[in-house]
């Protein structure tokens, strides 16, 4: 093995995965992360998008291929070690939101401070801050049944930047945002990522907001592709639109 550039936070060689049924999730992607960047992962739905983060925090083993994080084989540790790793260095944050129902809201945002032994009172501290960085700090006593769809990605997302996470990978975390609640909760999730030196690997199918991120890498069928935009051939109608073409890199 070849160990990846000292300054890449994230490293990942040749990536394969395959499906239950056969189908390729990954063909063989590589990249890397540099500290404190924004990556935007773009691509249509299906894409393999999730995929690709799944097997960067270290949730889906690649069937090939290398993943390394600070220059660590993350594709060699043993589940334990990586489920230590994702608890102590990483956030995620889902498109679905999903919280613990007998936790109010706090407690939510705070749980992984308190599974990685932080006392109670400073964990609140924590959580509360992010939660009224995301206009959600009135309802720090509810419990999630009480809140609305958006509001509990938004205790989602302040739950994934509590404990500063090294690294925070976002999988589409706006998508049940409406419009003007999308773009604020990006501004502070992009904003806390540069004042916190937190690298961020974002998953979007959305041009507005991989335009947010310092770098993006594209996806088609479980490749990286660049797109390349031709323009209309002349005489052309404009309902014919640009021709495009995808390249694998």
């Amino acid at each position: 093995m070849v160990a990846p550039p000292d300054n890449d936070v994230l490293w990942a060689r040749a990536l394969h995965f395959r499906y239950d049924d056969g189908s390729p999730g990954l063909s063989g992607v590589s990249l890397g992360v540099r500290e404190a960047e924004i990556l935007a992962v773009s691509g249509p739905r299906g894409s393999g998008k999730t995929t690709l983060l799944r097997c960067l925090a270290g949730l889906l083993p690649p069937h090939s291929g290398e993943v390394w994080f600070n220059s660590v084989p993350v594709h060699t540790m043993s589940p334990v070690t990586r489920e230590r790793l994702r608890r102590d260095r990483f956030g995620w944050i889902d498109p679905a939101p999903v919280l613990v129902p007998e936790l109010n809201v706090w407690e939510n945002a705070a749980l992984p401070l308190m599974l990685r032994g932080t006392g109670r009172s400073r964990a609140r501290t924590a959580a509360v801050e992010w939660l009224e960085r995301l206009d959600i700090g009135d309802r720090a006593r509810r419990h999630p049944g009480e809140l609305t769809h958006a509001e509990r990605q938004r205790v989602c997302i302040a739950r994934a930047l509590a404990p500063a996470p090294t690294v925070l990978f976002a999988d589409e975390p706006t998508a049940p945002l409406h419009r003007v609640d999308r773009a604020h909760v990006l501004r502070t999730l992009t904003t806390a990522a540069r004042s916190h030196g937190i690298t961020v690997v974002l998953a979007t199918h959305d041009a507005q907001t991989a335009a947010l991120a310092d770098r993006t890498v594209s996806l088609l069928d479980g490749r990286r592709v660049r797109t390349v935009h031709l323009p209309p051939a002349p005489g052309s109608g404009e309902s014919e639109g640009r021709a495009a073409c995808s390249l694998s890199v």
